[in-house]
């Protein structure tokens, strides 16, 4: 029987080597293609994570306690003037943090007046509209102050306007001061008929005093702590929202001692 010669050569090294090399690139190929084809089980949840996230809604009427970073006075304050306040207690929702402790927010002053030289108390309002998590994740959003601790005696209604104290008790005691005055002046130079005179000439220079000085200014020193309430509701990203994270206290400067 005859027998080929293709048969009967074996294989050189270089065939060997070639058949090697080309079995060996197509396994890779095979591998490679699958790994590109099918993803990781790992990674396959991370992704869904990223394509569909969780939205996260803070319901309208929510309350947000705040410090106050800035202070806020009428001597100086206008329309239009930055706050910035952080937060010191965490907003949960379902067991989880959804705002930590030492976010930011930040308003605008949308009123000022100062008090009256004869009537009138100094007043504020002011908006908040921004919202910025630790991590630098920033909400758009629309509150306002509901209640305040300043250490004084400014009010706020249901609005978030703040108002002054009134200055008609120190002015009745500005005018009774000078009538004093005058009185005891008058009694030294003249007797009775100079105290009735000194007492009708301090009087008037007490009214005089208080017709050209204002009332007390309305204020809000750093450090006061307050409650605001969100007017509308506000939509998170859960991608940005570490659950799991508290947040870290901030120090609190307390509000400076201030005359009653």
């Amino acid at each position: 029987m005859e027998v080929s010669d293709e048969a009967q050569v074996p294989p050189g090294p270089y065939v060997r080597r070639a058949r090697l090399l080309y079995h060996s690139g197509a396994t890779t190929h095979c591998h490679s293609a699958r790994a590109a084809g099918t993803p990781s089980r790992s990674a396959q949840p991370t992704a869904a994570r990223r394509a569909n996230p969780e939205k996260i809604t803070v319901p309208a009427g929510t309350r947000v306690a705040v410090v106050l970073e800035n202070g806020i006075s009428t001597r100086s304050a206008k329309p239009g003037d930055s706050v910035y306040f952080h937060t010191n207690f965490p907003i949960t929702q379902s067991n989880r943090i959804i705002i930590p402790v030492g976010s930011y927010l930040r308003g605008e002053l949308t009123e000022s007046k100062r008090p009256g030289r004869v009537k009138g108390r100094g007043e504020f309002r002011m908006r908040l509209n921004t919202l910025i998590f630790p991590n630098g994740y920033t909400v758009d959003l629309k509150a306002a102050p509901r209640s305040a601790d300043s250490g004084g005696k400014e009010t706020m209604d249901s609005e978030g306007k703040v108002t002054g104290p009134g200055g008609k008790g120190k002015d009745v005691g500005t005018v009774a001061e000078t009538t004093v005055t005058g009185a005891g002046i008058g009694a030294i130079a003249a007797g009775a008929k100079g105290a009735g005179i000194g007492a009708g000439i301090g009087g008037l220079a007490g009214l005089a005093a208080v017709l050209l000085t204002r009332g007390p200014e309305a204020e809000l020193p750093r450090g006061s702590t307050l409650d605001i309430v969100l007017e509308r509701e506000i939509v998170l990203d859960g991608n940005q929202i570490q659950f799991t994270n508290l947040g870290q206290a901030l120090p609190i400067t307390p509000p400076v001692v201030r005359q009653q």
